[in-house]
């Protein structure tokens, strides 16, 4: 194990027994480096490692304190995983989306007040205007968060957007005949929004589920495709 992996370890574990507490301060440097071990080259590393991961926090002049660890917060360090994403990892990770948000989607149905559902409306109409891929994804992404956020819980609503992240659509949406994709998708979300209007879950789910499993057939298409393109060269 590298020593930075090592030490990284050491500071988690600490975290987990409760002898570093969310929000407390982490000890001086050398008095840290002494406690656990390790040289205060690889705790530097480390620390700066676990910064990035946000289970740190640096605040200039005050020290390194251990962060809140709420889990949309670690979450949100995952979101660079789907913006890479290609491929066969891709198509995983809208796999796993599939089988959470036409969920939520159904548990929201019952939450959405009446002003909520003339918003989700006006996103669609905005979304029809988009003169971009760019642009109509992004309202995409605010049609579906703002569902997922009527279910009120953050983990779930951050793991979401974890899971497709707008870099990751505006490449799925660009790998496909994007006119036709993107009408598909007019036609899906509004039958999502008809879903919800009607107060019906089971509706509301299927009809996610539809449109969802339309993003993945068109990723799994684009992936065969690029594959008879290799045998052929």
């Amino acid at each position: 194990m590298a020593l930075t992996d090592e030490a990284m370890d050491k500071i988690k574990a600490m975290i987990v027994a409760g002898d570093l507490a969310p929000g407390s301060r982490l000890p001086r440097e050398d008095l840290l480096a002494g406690q656990l071990g390790l040289s205060r080259s690889s705790l530097r590393e480390a620390v700066r490692a676990l910064t990035a991961m946000r289970i740190l926090v640096t605040r200039q002049g005050d020290g390194t304190y251990v962060s809140s660890l709420e889990p949309h917060l670690l979450l949100e360090a995952l979101s660079f995983a789907s913006d890479v994403s290609q491929g066969q990892t891709a198509l995983q990770l809208l796999q796993v989306r599939r089988l959470l948000e036409p969920q939520a989607t159904g548990l929201a149905a019952a939450l959405l007040a009446p002003d909520d559902l003339e918003e989700l409306a006006a996103v669609l109409r905005r979304s029809r205007a988009a003169a971009t891929v760019e642009e109509f994804v992004g309202h995409d992404i605010a049609f579906h968060l703002r569902i997922v956020e009527a279910v009120g819980n953050p983990v779930l609503s951050m793991l979401l957007r974890v899971l497709s992240t707008r870099t990751q659509r505006v490449r799925i949406v660009r790998g496909t005949r994007t006119e036709r994709a993107v009408e598909h998708a007019h036609r899906e979300h509004d039958e999502i929004l008809r879903a919800l209007r009607a107060r019906d879950a089971p509706l509301a789910v299927s009809t996610a589920t539809v449109h969802i499993a339309a993003v993945e057939q068109w990723l799994a298409a684009d992936l065969v495709d690029d594959s008879l393109c290799a045998l052929d060269g």
